[in-house]
């Protein structure tokens, strides 16, 4: 796979999970990498600090994102580190919240904020990020199965992200003739913190999950990463305004 070696990547989310993997495997490639989170601040220095033992370059970046001001707070954090309007070749939305509940349990606040985290944070950031880009960069969004999965369970969160599908498809369009690729990575049930409550330590759960892959087992953060890093790199220079599957087959 073709090196990222002096460019520089922005993960939104990448303190745990799915994030984390990401900013590692494009650090690996040779990516500048500013790690941002909302708050855990422990965790994201544990991801910087993960990247410079294997000899990579990272920084952490503060900022909430679907709270007001979180653009400016982010570009903030970034001109500090990196200079004014220093460009962003790779960006990868990955920050999110789950909102799982049945249509009959969602209230208006949840609604909301899952929308203002999910989907209007990535819309925001992408149109300040867009000045910055440069031609033949890339747009990366962390989407979700469930848009093509029925899961009454998480409707609201399905909606955020299918929200993100016609985002992309619009973008890559608008972008294309700077030679910037806007895609979509879709993962299924990944052994993430976010997930722990209901799958770690459940054995019906684990094994009902890894019953819905067709790969026959739940997915790890390294799953997504990897099909993140493709995407990231040369290789997939005539690949725009699609998903790309990581559900391991799931519900096939």
């Amino acid at each position: 796979m073709a090196s990222l070696a002096g460019k520089t990547a922005l993960v939104t989310g990448a303190g745990r999970g799915i994030g984390r993997a990401v900013a590692e495997r494009l650090a690996a490639d040779g990516a500048l990498v500013a790690v941002n989170y909302a708050r855990d601040e422990v965790a994201a220095k544990e991801t910087v600090a993960a990247i410079t033992r294997r000899g990579g370059r990272a920084f952490p970046v503060r900022a909430e994102l679907g709270v007001p001001g979180d653009v400016d707070t982010l570009f903030a954090g970034l001109d500090h580190e990196l200079g004014a309007d220093a460009p962003v070749d790779v960006l990868v939305h990955n920050a999110g919240i789950s909102v799982h509940a049945a249509i009959e349990d969602v209230s208006p606040e949840i609604y909301d904020r899952g929308f203002a985290v999910n989907t209007r944070a990535a819309f925001f950031v992408t149109q300040r990020a867009l000045s910055r880009i440069p031609d033949g960069g890339r747009i990366i969004t962390i989407t979700s199965g469930v848009t093509r999965i029925a899961f009454p369970e998480a409707i609201a969160y399905a909606m955020t992200k299918g929200a993100l599908d016609s985002f992309t498809l619009a973008l890559a369009k608008h972008l294309g003739a700077r030679g910037i690729t806007v895609n979509n990575v879709a993962p299924g049930i990944i052994d993430t913190d976010v997930n722990a409550g209901w799958l770690r330590g459940n054995a019906e759960a684990w094994k009902a999950s890894a019953a819905r892959a067709a790969l026959g087992r739940v997915g790890e953060p390294s799953d997504v990463a990897d099909v993140v890093a493709f995407l990231a790199s040369d290789d997939a220079r005539w690949v725009t305004g699609t998903t790309l599957d990581a559900t391991g087959g799931s519900d096939l």
